[in-house]
Formats: structure tokens, C-alpha cells, sequence
């Protein structure tokens, strides 16, 4: 008879092998299924989940778990089988709160949800959405009782994406970003515009995501064991860890940005790919947090991907590539372009220094709905009226407003404020790297990430899920999340591009 640990290292691939099933089917829904097939799609998935669901709470996994954290008591909690009980452990107690019934019945309600989110972003009425945001929200604050009260009702939610992190924490982090980037952005309106005309040039479409692959591949994505397809909203999914994909999309209207939504989602996927073998169909196969992977992403597309020494190496290509539209524009002017700081509608369109106010502005939003201090029906008026308090600028329709992201469809609230956590630890962890690798900046002009990709893997990426967030980040900075060396990183670069 195999070993206790054995025993559920197989019981819970069963569990990852239904889970990763729907996570493809969530895919197709996203890339290639056609549209009529949503209502049967979410029935499957809704049956896919609460099959995971059944077996992932059952006793026979709960009485291993407790036999196996006697069993480990004095063993090393980071070790690979200690990591590995205590995370299943902490996502059993979690899981056993949630009764199948209410599994299956959110993947139906979001499978719909995100059909009509499709359509309502593309009429830019959110009317559309509105019934089916609404059930998602009840749906929230269902899952919500499920738990022991909190400090903060939102802590239960926050919890599911950066475990051990607390609402307040997060607040008192945006607290001191606020004005400070507000700050900075004051200063930047008052000094000479950029002009980036050219970037709205009639590019080709397969060319820019051509040149974005050719990026993606010298940054160290594995074609082997990824591809990348198209979809309403650029994402990253995991299947295993030999089968890692990505997303992207042509805006018409900011076509430049295909290159950069290739650099964040490989980011993302890089990360995934470098996740030790041996968690496999596991609950230690995954990032750390979701702030520790959009750290990644926000990594390899800004710190990287917008830096001067990056074009140094890639801007001659491109220029050949698009010389019909580039002409003779310097290299100084297209940095300065790419990097222009100006309030914009779009999230996923926003400059560095005007990011994390998108998140804030989501974050409250969030919080209001939980509370039951703000109402579905009147999110697009209140967007817009936080867009203009926050960034001086009204949206003109709904989807450059509240139908722009497709998180809320599939239930994710909870999730946004790691985007601008993840912002804070990748400037922490790039100040890291460059004092354990002091020719990093050398190394990219000549367009050689295997030192940069290799550093990621050996401090971050093997170890999965085996370290919280914050436990992790003071293990590769020595110290917890904290705003101050993003705000430097963004003070320097601004301070330098706009002359201030």
C-alpha cells in the first residue's frame, strides 16, 4: 500500500487533472468556441467543477492532510513535502467551506456572464451585462458567509488570490502611492509633451504579432510547451507545466500595444513554465500569488520591454519592419513615445505612472459592491465619475468605461489590487537583480535575456506556490512589500525622460 504522501499526491492529480480539463475548455470559450455553444459550455464546466470540488473535499484527502501534518511537524516547513501539505491544507479549509452545489452553480452564471460581457463590450452597453453582474455579486456575497468573519469583508476575497494579505495592508500601501504618483504626474503635465503619433500608424496586424513573437522567443518563452492565440482579452492559463498558453489582440486604435500585451502575458508564462517539474499536478504547480506573477509580467513588459537598452537591440528591426510608417524617427523619440505619460481610458493601455490609479479606482469600486454601498446599476455613472476625480478624464461609452475588463464577468473581484502589487514587487525585485547581475543593462543591448531568465528561475520560479507572497518577496529582497522602490524606479525614468 503507497505511503500517506503518495496517496495524495495522486488523490490531488486527479483533482488538478479535472481542473486543468476546464481550464481548456475556459480557454476555447475565450479563443475558438463558437458563440452558441456558451450555455452548454458553462454546464460543462459547471459539471467539470463540481466533480473537482467533490473529490478535492472528501474525507479520505481531509483525514490524509491531518495525518500527514502530524507526520511533518518537525520537518522544515519549505521543504517540498511540508510546502506541499501545508498549501493543500490551507486550500482544504478553504474548499470544505464551499458546498459543490454553489461551484456549480457560479460556473454556469459566469459562463453566461462572460458571453454577455462579449457582446455588451462590444455594443458598449452595459445594459446588457448589468442582469449578469448582478447574479455574479449576489454569488460574491454568498461565498463571503461561507467564512469565518473577518476584520474586513473583502479580506475573504483578497485572501483567495494573495494569501495572508489583508485589506488594510493594501490600502495603507495605496495610501502612500496615491499622492505621490498623482504628485508625479502633476509635474509631468507641466513639462514638454511627447509626440508618439507614430505609433498610431496603420500597422500590419500579422506583422506586429510576428515581431511580438520573435520577442517573446528571445525572452525565453518555450514554443514547445506554449503558443498563443487570440482573444477579447489577453490572458495567460496553464494546462501543465509543459503546456502553458498565452493570448493577445490587435487594437486598431493603439496598435503598438500587441507588442507589449505578447511581453506580459510571456512574463506571466515564463513563470509558469519554470515551476519545478516535480509539483506537477499539484498544489504547489502555480505562482506564489497573483501579485508575485503580475510582477513578473509587468517585469518583462515594462522594466524590460520599455527600456532604453531593449531598444537599443530591437529598434533597428523594427524600424526595417515598419519603415513605410516608422520613417526616420530616432530612437530617443520612439523610447520617449512608448513611455509618453498621459491619462488614458483603457487599464491595459496605461502608462507606468498612471497604472496603479486604474487599480485604485477598481479597488474601491470592489469594496463598495461587497458592502452593499454601491449598486450595480450605477457602476457606469460612478466609473466615469472616478475617472474624472482620479485622472481627469471621462470615458466616452461603456466599453473604454466599466465594460473594459472581463475579470468581473468570470467572478474574480477580489483580484485588482494585485495588478498594482505586482507593480511594487517586480521594482523591488528589479533593484535585486541588477546588484546580482551588474551588466544586466549590457546584456539586454545586445538583446541576451538567458542570465536575466535564469536569475527569475532559480530565486522565484521553481519554487511555486511554496512560500506566501510575502514570504517570498523578503526572501529574494529582504524585506515585505512595500511602495518605495517602484516610486524611485518611477521617479528616475520620468525624472530623466521628461527632464524634471
Amino acid at each position: 500500500m503507497p505511503d500517506k504522501l503518495t496517496q495524495l499526491k495522486e488523490l490531488l492529480g486527479e483533482v488538478y487533472d479535472l481542473r486543468n480539463v476546464a481550464a481548456v475548455l475556459n480557454w476555447d470559450q475565450h479563443t475558438y468556441m463558437p458563440p452558441a455553444g456558451g450555455e452548454a459550455r458553462g454546464l460543462q464546466l459547471a459539471t467539470l467543477g463540481k466533480l473537482a470540488q467533490i473529490k478535492f473535499t472528501s474525507d479520505e484527502i481531509g483525514k490524509l492532510l491531518k495525518d500527514l501534518k502530524k507526520e511533518l511537524a518537525g520537518a522544515d516547513p519549505y521543504s517540498d513535502d511540508a510546502a506541499l501539505v501545508r498549501v493543500t491544507a490551507r486550500d482544504y479549509d478553504k474548499a470544505v467551506r464551499v458546498p459543490p452545489e454553489f461551484v456549480a452553480e457560479q460556473a454556469v452564471v459566469t459562463s453566461k456572464a462572460l458571453e454577455a460581457w462579449v457582446e455588451a463590450r462590444k455594443k458598449s452597453d452595459f445594459s446588457i451585462f448589468k442582469p449578469h453582474l448582478e447574479k455574479v455579486v449576489e454569488l460574491v456575497k454568498r461565498y463571503i458567509t461561507f467564512f469565518p468573519p473577518a476584520a474586513h469583508s473583502y479580506d475573504i476575497l483578497l485572501d483567495d488570490y494573495e494569501p495572508g494579505m489583508k485589506s488594510q495592508e493594501v490600502i495603507e500601501i495605496f495610501n502612500v502611492l496615491r499622492p505621490k504618483q498623482v504628485e508625479l504626474l502633476r509635474a509631468i503635465s507641466k513639462a514638454k509633451q511627447v509626440n508618439d503619433k507614430f505609433l498610431y500608424g496603420n500597422y500590419n496586424q500579422q506583422k506586429l504579432v510576428d515581431f511580438a513573437v520573435g520577442i517573446a522567443t528571445q525572452f525565453g518563452y518555450d514554443w514547445n510547451r506554449g503558443r498563443q492565440d487570440r482573444s477579447p482579452h489577453p490572458f495567460q492559463t496553464t494546462f501543465s507545466i509543459n503546456d502553458v498558453r498565452i493570448t493577445t489582440r490587435f487594437e486598431p486604435s493603439a496598435p503598438i500595444n500587441t507588442l507589449f500585451n505578447t511581453m506580459h502575458e510571456s512574463g506571466h508564462a515564463m513563470y509558469e513554465q519554470g515551476v519545478n517539474p516535480a509539483f506537477e499536478r499539484g498544489s504547489l504547480m502555480s505562482g506564489a500569488s497573483l501579485a508575485v506573477h503580475e510582477s513578473q509580467s509587468r517585469l518583462w513588459e515594462n522594466l524590460v520591454g520599455r527600456s532604453l537598452p531593449f531598444w537599443e537591440h530591437f529598434y533597428p528591426k523594427f524600424k526595417k519592419r515598419f519603415s513605410s510608417i516608422i520613417g526616420d524617427v530616432s530612437l530617443k523619440s520612439f523610447h520617449k513615445a512608448i513611455n509618453k505619460v498621459q491619462p488614458s481610458f483603457i487599464r491595459v493601455e496605461a502608462d507606468e505612472a498612471t497604472y496603479n490609479l486604474h487599480i485604485m479606482l477598481r479597488l474601491e469600486i470592489e469594496i463598495g459592491l461587497v458592502q452593499g454601498e454601491m449598486d450595480v446599476k450605477d457602476l457606469p455613472e460612478i466609473w466615469n465619475s472616478k475617472m474624472k476625480s482620479y485622472l481627469g478624464i471621462t470615458p466616452p461609452n461603456d466599453a473604454k468605461g466599466v465594460l473594459q475588463d472581463v475579470h468581473w464577468s468570470g467572478g474574480s473581484i477580489g483580484y485588482f489590487s494585485t495588478y498594482a502589487l505586482g507593480n511594487l514587487i517586480s521594482a523591488q525585485i528589479w533593484e535585486v537583480i541588477n546588484r546580482d547581475i551588474p551588466d544586466l543593462n549590457e546584456q539586454i543591448r545586445k538583446g541576451n535575456f538567458e542570465s536575466l531568465l535564469s536569475w527569475l528561475r532559480s530565486h522565484l520560479h521553481v519554487h511555486g506556490r511554496k512560500y506566501e507572497p510575502q514570504v517570498i518577496v523578503k526572501k529574494i529582497c529582504g524585506m515585505k512589500i512595500t511602495p518605495e522602490p517602484y516610486l524611485r524606479y518611477l521617479t528616475t525614468k520620468f525624472g530623466e525622460l521628461y527632464g524634471l
